[in-house]
């Protein structure tokens, strides 16, 4: 037997995301972001120390891949040269594609992925903002980093201050190091490339990007091995806080969203008809039949015409 609901008891539809709504709340968070680097510059002094305290770390562990990458990137030009453009570019190109993508094609998974995306960069400002950590570039020469994007600086648009416009370098936190959202984003489109794209190359695409990106932000030297495990980290915390921060936020615009009343079904009509061999007829209008044998005044209602039969003569008065 097939479910049916009582009118007014149906569940709340989903509401429909609009873009209108969707770009504001996406900006509103990047500026924050990009605002709370500027606002955890903190001590440059205590950046550095926080740098070099996780190159020793490393060196104690042997995970210093940082040198070697940078090495090869600044020896080889056919190397570090693409590698600062995909540092320079692709961190502010993939990411939005994918959202705009899963926006107009994965509607119903869009919101999911997106709360996780700005959860975790909000966690990240939190790392800016607590460890100032100065980047292997901007160490001094005698700890062996070359600073690929100044050296390359000519081939692109960027100056001095990495991935910044040249002459802009004053609007960026350099010591804002700890963690890698450049390797947090690149997870993030993986894992989205990997779940949704639907074909091999895609799924390759899924892997290829978080991995080469983890590989470009050591050889360029503008992250520490540390900083991208940081990164996959913030977005693992992201990832699970999404689910409790998409609940707090439907239970706020409950809460404060008025709700539309359902208009109720309109159950005049079924009593108001009636429906006989096919035939509906309005409201007070007898069946053609009845309309030659009407009851009088008085009469009993056992005696009428349906029970009577076709023909039956009235009855008497």
């Amino acid at each position: 037997m097939p479910h049916t609901e009582t009118p007014g008891t149906e569940a709340d539809p989903v509401p429909r995301l609009r873009w209108w709504t969707e770009l504001p709340l996406i900006l509103l968070v990047y500026a924050c972001y990009s605002a709370g680097r500027l606002l955890a510059r903190g001590d440059v002094s205590g950046a550095v120390d926080h740098g070099l305290a996780l190159l020793r770390f490393e060196k104690a562990l042997y995970l210093n891949f940082e040198h070697p990458l940078n090495r090869l990137f600044t020896r080889e030009p056919w190397i570090g040269i693409p590698a600062d453009f995909w540092y320079a570019s692709l961190h502010y190109l993939v990411t939005p594609a994918l959202l705009v993508w899963l926006f107009r094609s994965r509607a119903v998974r869009y919101r999911a992925a997106r709360t996780w995306l700005m959860t975790s960069t909000l966690i990240g400002l939190i790392g800016f903002t607590l460890l100032p950590t100065c980047p292997p570039r901007l160490l001094d020469a005698s700890h062996g980093f070359v600073d690929t994007m100044a050296q390359y600086s000519s081939y692109g648009w960027w100056g001095g201050a990495a991935s910044a416009p040249r002459g802009m370098g004053g609007m960026t936190n350099q010591y804002a190091a700890m963690p890698s959202l450049h390797v947090g984003w690149a997870l993030w489109c993986g894992v989205i490339l990997w779940r949704y794209g639907g074909t091999r190359l895609t799924k390759a695409a899924g892997v290829a990007y978080p991995l080469i990106t983890t590989i470009v932000v050591m050889g360029t030297a503008n992250h520490y091995f540390l900083d991208a495990v940081a990164g996959a980290a913030v977005m693992g915390v992201g990832l699970l806080l999404a689910p409790l921060v998409m609940r707090t936020a439907d239970r706020v615009r409950a809460r404060f969203v008025p709700r539309v009343a359902p208009v109720p079904a309109d159950t005049s009509a079924a009593g108001s008809s009636i429906v006989s061999a096919g035939c509906q007829t309005s409201a007070g209008e007898r069946i053609p039949r009845q309309r030659e044998s009407r009851v009088g005044a008085g009469a009993e209602p056992s005696a009428s015409p349906q029970d009577a039969g076709d023909g039956a003569p009235a009855p008497a008065r």
